[in-house]
């Protein structure tokens, strides 16, 4: 086998010195297995030819699958890189996208369900994320790294040394600042091809919808019902999508409200806040660290599920989580005709 391997090595040598195309070396080596490959399985056990060769084709046989398998992976990265290429001029913004962004967005492009035109639509969405804490966090950074073009988040609060367990990406050295601040400088470090609104206040009444009323789609990672109801009234007024989650020390939950696809509003679900004496905050009650990544993460897929037309989401699904067994659990949620939201009434904002 050596001896075949060493003709191999002086007739890419030889065709490298004549400057014989790859492509033609590539051909003499080929004709050489073949012929290595062809005296395996027409000469006699025992032949000297067949002996200085290996002896047995099916060690030939293996090493042919093994480069195999190497052109193949080789091809496959051709073809990626080919696929992320080509939409560049089909299917985004006149502006196009950079040769950067291609690269950085090319494992989105090679999906099917994403695609091109996917990528297009989540530079061109708008995503307003209420609350730069636990939830907040994760769900910012992955927009994003998806490349959600302009995204949105409001936030009273600075960033204190007991969110650093849970709110990763918040750093030590950001302790007093504005979690909003904290929140867009990360995430313009990650992708600086991404707009980042930050809001430094508490979203009220006055303001819900005027700040709301610019974006596609909304994040709600609050830890206050009023909050949340706040929310939910103004994003049905508007029309707007709304993914919403929630954590109790191991658990957590999250849904996509749109009555304006005949999906449940948040107020369907939890018509009347519970005593706040039943529901006590994450300071009180403690909450895992890692539990706020998983949720944030799946706000921010379906997110670009919601934006992309990707599979099927979570409007008229609530999905539980608990983390401490281990178990996924999704129940249908129906709109109610009674709801005080959005079952007819009016909504005042």
């Amino acid at each position: 086998m050596i001896v075949v391997f060493v003709m191999a090595a002086v007739l890419w040598g030889t065709g490298m010195a004549m400057g014989t195309p790859k492509r033609a070396r590539w051909t003499m080596i080929g004709i050489l297995i073949g012929a290595v490959v062809l005296a395996q399985l027409v000469l006699p056990d025992g032949n000297p030819l067949r002996q200085a060769t290996g002896g047995d084709v099916r060690l030939w046989g293996l090493l042919l699958g093994i480069w195999a398998v190497g052109l193949g992976y080789r091809a496959f990265l051709r073809m990626v890189r080919k696929q992320a290429e080509k939409p560049a001029s089909a299917v985004t913004p006149k502006a196009g996208f950079s040769a950067t962004e291609l690269d950085r967005y090319a494992r989105h492009i090679i999906l099917r369900e994403v695609g091109g035109q996917g990528q297009k639509a989540l530079r061109n969405a708008k995503v307003l994320v209420v609350g730069a804490g636990g939830l907040g966090s994760p769900a910012l950074q992955y927009l994003a790294a998806a490349g959600v073009g302009t995204i949105g988040v409001i936030d009273d609060d600075v960033v204190d040394n007991a969110n650093l367990q849970r709110q990763v990406i918040h750093t030590d050295a950001r302790i007093g600042d504005p979690k909003v601040q904290s929140a867009a400088d990360a995430m313009t470090a990650q992708n600086p091809f991404v707009t980042v609104r930050p809001y430094q206040r508490r979203l009220t009444a006055q303001d819900a919808a005027g700040i709301i009323g610019d974006y596609d789609l909304v994040l709600d990672g609050t830890d206050n019902f009023d909050t949340r109801y706040l929310v939910n009234a103004t994003c049905v007024a508007l029309g707007k999508p709304l993914i919403a989650a929630a954590l109790t020390q191991w658990e957590g939950q999250i849904s996509l409200y749109d009555p304006a696809s005949d999906a449940p509003c948040f107020a369907c679900i939890f018509p009347d806040a519970p005593d706040p004496a039943l529901v006590p905050t994450c300071a009180e009650a403690g909450v895992i660290g890692p539990l706020p990544g998983v949720v944030g993460s799946m706000m921010a897929l379906e997110a670009v599920k919601e934006i992309t037309s990707a599979g099927e989401s979570l409007r008229g699904r609530l999905m539980i989580y608990d983390a401490l067994y281990s178990q996924v659990r999704v129940v249908k949620a129906k709109r109610q005709p009674t709801c005080a939201v959005c079952g007819g009434t009016e909504v005042s904002i």
